[in-house]
This record gives C-alpha cells, structure tokens and sequence, in this order.
C-alpha cells in the first residue's frame, strides 16, 4: 500500500496535525464566517459564535478593522483554594503551596464598530466561563506560550453554545478586582474584556500563541468594574488601537 502523502500549505511546508484539525473545524464554520455582518442581527448566539471564530482565522485584518471587542459579563463566581503537591528537590521536601484558582460564570456580548456609526453595536454570542489560574507566572499544565494570558475556545457541539477562555492572572490582578467580584450591589457589574490587538489565531504562522485547534490566543485580560452599567455607553474610539 503507498504511504499517503503529507498536506502541505500554499508554501509546500508540512501541515501540522493542529494545523489540519484547524482547517476542518474551520470548513464547518464556514457557512455562518461567510455571511455578511449586516447579517448579525439576525443569527442565533451560536451562529454569532461561529462567525466570530471563523473571521478571526480566516479574515482578521478585515475584522480588526471593526475593532471587536468580548466582553465575558460576570454572573456568578468560584473561589477555590488548595494545597498543591509537594516536590522534593535535592532530598529536601519543599513546603507546601497554595493553588488559587476563579472560576467565572459569564455571557458573552461581542461589540463591534460599523461606519457611519459613532457608538458600538454588540451582539450576544452565548453563556459560557473564565477559568483562571492565580499565580506568578503560567502554570506548566496550561496550553500558553510565554507572555501569553490564556485561550478562548467554544464548544459548538452544544446548545447553546458555550465559550470558555482558560488562562492566568497574576495576584496582585486578584487583589485588585477581588472587591469589585464580591460587590453584591445590583448596580454594580464586573466584565471581563478581550480587546482584538490581543486576540490571535492559533493557527500556522502565529506561532507565538497556543491552545486547541481552532482557539483564539489571548495576549492580555482586563477587568472593568462599574457602579452605574445601566448608563454606560460606549463611544468609538478616535485613534485605532495599537497592535503589536
């Protein structure tokens, strides 16, 4: 029987295994990447999903030009804390360390900024979580490269779909948005935001960013507190975003 041949690119290199799992993920995409966003309005959150996915691996310059913007609204949270397993380094068992993880139950809102209009138009794209490591750097379990904060992948399978970004923040990040998580005051709303100049395909040719096949590298998580969110409006910016 004949060896198959390897997939190669439009470059002849070899296509990676997360490469092609990428691809055909994105091929199921397609039909909802491809429609028009004047279309938006009328998917459903998971189609909204799709389509997000898609344009950000498949057409990112165009979408960036709309500036997108997620952000995961804050609905419930989990605070957990645990004694991590001991190692022994040359004979000596070290002590103990505490593991802080923040789990965050969220719906996901997508703002994105059209011509001729002065504010941003958001789109609901599905429930989902924030699971957080709280540590000085980037545990080793974690599908990170260096200097990157987490991923943003979603469950298509389900309905509804469900997005969940995985990553870490430092403790003093934890520090300051622990009062604002634990606010009880109807009025006051946490958000996490992912901003596009720190979002990037996981795909070939972003090699310095990780995660599963078909995810979003994230670069940097902000955290926004508001004391009045009903009268919040969000106004377009007058100077693009700086990318790196």
């Amino acid at each position: 029987m004949p060896l198959a041949k390897p997939h190669k690119n439009h470059e002849g290199s070899e296509l990676t295994l997360n490469e092609r799992q990428r691809r055909d993920l994105m091929h199921t995409m397609a039909s909802c990447g491809e429609r028009p966003v004047a279309e938006l309005t009328e998917m459903s959150d998971t189609e909204r999903c799709k389509w997000l996915f898609w344009n950000l691996h498949e057409n990112m310059e165009h979408t960036r030009s709309m500036e997108p913007t997620l952000q995961g609204r804050v609905t419930s949270l989990q605070f957990t804390v645990l004694d991590s397993s001991s190692t022994v380094v040359e004979g000596a068992v070290t002590e103990l360390a505490l593991e802080k993880r923040l789990d965050l139950s969220c719906h996901w809102l997508l703002g994105l900024t059209y011509p001729g209009y002065p504010d941003e138009i958001t789109h609901s794209v599905g429930d989902g979580w924030i699971n957080l490591i709280i540590a000085d750097q980037a545990p080793t379990h974690l599908m990170v490269h260096k200097g990157q904060r987490a991923y943003l992948d979603a469950d298509h399978t389900t309905y509804p779909n469900q997005l969940f970004l995985e990553g870490w923040i430092s403790n003093q990040i934890w520090q300051e948005m622990r009062p604002h998580l634990w606010n009880a005051n109807p009025t006051c709303r946490t958000d996490v935001v992912l901003l596009d100049n720190a979002l990037f395909p996981v795909r070939q040719g972003f090699d310095f960013v990780q995660g599963p096949a078909g995810s979003i590298g994230v670069m940097n998580i902000e955290f926004r507190a508001f004391s009045h969110p009903t009268e919040r409006r969000s106004f377009r910016r007058g100077e693009p975003r700086h990318r790196p």
